[in-house]
């Protein structure tokens, strides 16, 4: 048996290998939308195609919320974080070899498989494994992955400026080495959820309206986050900010959003009623949005960073949000994965929308207006995230799967 000082240990050991793995989770994102301009010299690639890069790793990492809990009851958690941190590992590698846009499309596909199978299985592990301290956990943890894409956005220039722009992409190869390495040390130590135990009580959740609801909440707050990672960079370019410049300011926004991941989740861990803080989220992202479609002159980096703010905020109160609907945590897990495949699926035709719109109207403009819209959606759905209500929402029909 375990003294308290090391399971003390053990556990901030597994957690600071939960956040390395979330560091991995966007910089294959984040990095396109600096070096785009250099990607579009090189290789055919337009705004609607490389849009692509964008959504097919979030639809996959939609569908595959769907199925990664089956895969990991049948091959065990622990199989599948090391298997899905391979696969992001070789997907990025791939990169340094890209001679078209097919190798680029191809690589992002199988590195949203990956994601999606992490981030499926990481809040029921989480859950389990940290108990009161979840809503920190989960922070620091959706704190990483922004942090990650603040990494990537912000470096990819510099590094394409010196190596190329394959290099720019694929050098993130070392970061998912690492966060293997310390899994592969560490995994022994998490406890894993008791799938036996979790068979006496189980949710259809697709049957709740409930569900749908923190669906589309969540839905609506990715839009706004895969956005901004694919084109802010890029509509930085067209008002005549360097490659280099355009990588600060999506860089900044990122930054924006980890200041939010770590503050939010704490400021709504003083209360089980979350609406406040959502409320003011959505205002930070509306006001961003609407001054980078109306007054971008003012100054770029003052709209990214607040709507960064309401972006980083939104993403973990989502997913905290949802986990508050449910005290089991495999339960919660699998109301968050179904939040998730749901909510990733439809987020994933923001980019390619936005993408439309520039090339046919040869602004973003509109494509921010629209997004400033869903963030006055996103505010009026929340209002109904009253948490005196949540013990209701699964008590009309259950059923085992």
């Amino acid at each position: 048996m375990q003294s308290p000082q090391s399971e003390k240990a053990n556990l901030l050991l597994l957690g600071i290998a939960f956040i390395l793995i979330g560091l991995n989770l966007r910089p294959i994102l984040a990095s396109v939308g600096p070096l785009l301009p250099s990607i579009q010299e090189d290789i055919s690639l337009s705004f609607t195609l490389a849009s692509m890069l964008t959504l097919l790793p979030v639809l996959a990492m939609g569908l595959g919320c769907f199925a990664g809990f089956s895969i990991a009851k049948r091959l065990g958690f622990n199989t599948v974080m090391t298997g899905s941190l391979l696969l992001l590992i070789v997907a990025t590698a791939m990169r340094f070899w890209a001679m078209d846009a097919s190798w680029l499309i191809c690589s992002a596909l199988l590195a949203g498989i990956g994601i999606a199978l992490i981030q499926t299985i990481m809040p029921a592990m989480i859950k389990l494994n940290f108990g009161e301290r979840v809503p920190l956990m989960m922070g620091l943890y959706v704190t990483a992955i922004m942090g990650g894409a603040a990494l990537a956005a912000s470096s990819a220039p510099f590094i394409g400026m010196n190596l190329g722009w394959r290099a720019g992409l694929g050098h993130w190869t070392w970061l998912g080495v690492v966060a293997l390495a310390l899994w592969l040390m560490v995994k022994h130590n998490a406890a894993l959820p008791n799938q036996t135990a979790e068979q006496t009580v189980q949710l259809s959740f697709w049957r709740f309206r409930r569900s749908w609801l923190l669906a589309i909440f969540f839905a609506l707050g990715t839009s706004c986050y895969v956005c901004v990672l694919a084109w802010l960079a890029p509509y930085a370019v067209e008002l005549g900010y360097s490659q280099t410049q355009s990588g600060l300011v999506l860089g900044f926004l990122t930054s924006m959003e980890v200041i939010a991941g770590l503050v939010f989740p704490w400021l709504a861990s003083k209360s089980t009623d979350r609406r406040a803080i959502i409320a003011l989220l959505c205002l930070l992202q509306l006001i961003g949005f609407m001054g980078l479609a109306l007054a971008p002159q003012v100054s770029l980096f003052l709209w990214a960073g607040l709507a960064g703010l309401g972006i980083g905020g939104i993403f973990p109160l989502g997913l905290i949000v949802t986990m508050d609907h449910q005290q089991n945590p495999m339960l919660a897990g699998k109301l968050t994965a179904f939040v998730q495949g749901v909510g990733y699926t439809i987020a994933a035709i923001s980019p390619w929308i936005a993408g439309l719109i520039r090339d046919n109207f040869n602004s973003f403009n509109s494509a921010w207006l629209l997004l400033g819209g869903i963030s006055l959606m996103a505010w009026i759905l929340s209002w109904q995230f009253n948490p005196q209500g949540y013990a209701r929402q699964y008590q009309v029909t259950r059923c085992v799967s």
